[in-house]
């Protein structure tokens, strides 16, 4: 291109197209290094979004390297006028070594931006993961604080059951145990935790609540995270009046690829309507997992929550 007004010219000289190229490419690499070594450096202070130091020691650098490379050029030809060629030839550095400059500024600039976002993402990823596995951690202390006190209970009544108890609630936490590394487990397997579960809050309530379960076998067979049925049924008996005069009636089926759980209202005196800590935990697990929410239906009569079906060949 700088040989573009020479070869447009009557006379065209072909030495010296060939020697005002080299130069100019000369200049044009030494620049273009330059100024990479240029954006590498560290700024000082506050970060600008263009460095002016920089750009006008660039600058300056660049007219000292075309004066450098005018001069080799005047050696070179010297039948050519140095004063109107020094003017051409550094006006000409000048706007390529600007060009130069700000096609480097724009790739760095780029290339922060995205680090930037790569790093934010990453620190969201470790925040999510931090807040899933705390959520995964959550064991109820209320739950084994009434535990023991119905087992205090029952073996200073002499109760029949209460090795049952002892057996059934050292396998709930077993199944705790053995589930918190877990990110999702079989719904059969859930099942199983939920049973031993309902076991020690029949020792406690008696006939006070009924349970129905009618999931299929392909609704077992699918995942779910730990605890999350337990949690609801949990729900349930915690903000719901559970009597013999009473029952409180909880049932867990299958409806258009969700797992439903359901009970009537009978709320008890001064629960207020809040999702609650345990809903929450459970929302934002499938969200974590899933990027999917659990639906919350609440008519003022009967209470439900919809968990999506988690199918071992797409997520597992």
């Amino acid at each position: 291109m700088s040989s573009v007004p020479q070869i447009a010219e009557r006379h065209f000289n072909a030495a010296e197209a060939a020697v005002n190229a080299g130069l100019t490419a000369t200049f044009a690499l030494l620049m273009w290094y330059f100024n990479i070594f240029m954006m590498s450096r560290p700024n000082k202070g506050l970060k600008q979004s263009i460095s002016y130091s920089k750009l006008l020691s660039s600058l300056l650098f660049g007219l000292v390297v075309m004066l450098g490379l005018a001069w080799i050029q005047q050696l070179i030809l010297a039948h050519i006028n140095f004063g109107p060629v020094m003017l051409m030839v550094e006006v000409r550095g000048i706007l390529i070594n600007l060009v130069f400059y700000m096609f480097l500024h724009l790739l760095q600039q780029n290339y922060e931006n995205q680090h930037v976002s790569m790093e934010l993402e990453r620190i969201k990823n470790d925040h999510l993961s931090a807040q899933y596995e705390l959520l995964k951690q959550q064991v109820n202390p209320h739950f084994l604080f009434n535990s023991l006190n119905t087992l205090k209970a029952m073996v200073e009544s002499g109760d029949q059951e209460s090795v049952d108890f002892i057996l059934k609630l050292s396998n709930f936490y077993r199944f705790t145990l053995e589930s918190r590394k877990l990110d999702l487990i079989h719904v059969h397997e859930e099942m199983d935790i939920l049973n031993a579960y309902l076991f020690l809050q029949k020792a406690r309530f008696d006939d006070g609540f009924t349970f129905e379960s009618t999931l299929s076998k392909a609704a077992l067979g699918t995942l779910i995270p730990p605890f999350t049925l337990q949690l609801l049924v949990e729900n349930c008996i915690k903000h719901n009046i559970v009597s013999l005069e009473k029952p409180l009636h909880i049932r867990i089926y299958e409806e258009q690829d969700k797992i439903v759980v359901e009970n009537q209202i009978q709320q008890k005196k001064g629960e207020d309507n809040s999702l609650g800590v345990g809903l929450k935990n459970i929302d934002l697990r499938y969200s974590h997992l899933l990027d999917r929410h659990i639906e919350i239906i609440d008519d003022q009569k009967v209470f439900r929550i919809k968990l999506p079906f988690i199918y071992e060949h797409h997520h597992h």
